[in-house]
């Protein structure tokens, strides 16, 4: 294996430093996917970079997301029928209030 390369601050390009800390870890995660790549291509990466990225390709790993993404979109439709539900309760209250005012019974509270 090739000995890895040291890199001196000096050499390594400016980065703007992030407003937010969700920008900053973006930016940190960015670094190190780039620092990654770098060993993998250079032959100088660990065994748990190459493990790492050998997991990600899987089918494994591939059918785990496509999971994931399905609990998501069930977790929404669950969200939405509630939502749905709601609205539907609120609809039948409103047209039940609706039949009492017009069959002559006007509100409960007029007669307090």
């Amino acid at each position: 294996m090739k000995k890895a390369k040291t890199v001196s601050p000096a050499s390594s390009k400016k980065i703007r430093p992030a407003l937010t800390p969700e920008a900053r870890e973006k930016q940190m995660i960015s670094l190190a996917v780039d620092l990654a790549e770098r060993q993998l291509i250079e032959g100088t990466a660990s065994s748990q970079v190459i493990t790492h990225y050998l997991k990600l390709g899987s089918s494994r790993e591939k059918k785990e997301q496509e999971r994931l993404e399905e609990e998501n979109n069930l977790l929404r439709a669950k969200v939405k029928a509630i939502d749905s539900t709601d609205e539907m309760k609120n609809l039948y209250k409103d047209a039940i209030e609706a039949f009492r005012t017009y069959s002559g019974h006007g509100d409960e509270d007029e007669y307090d």
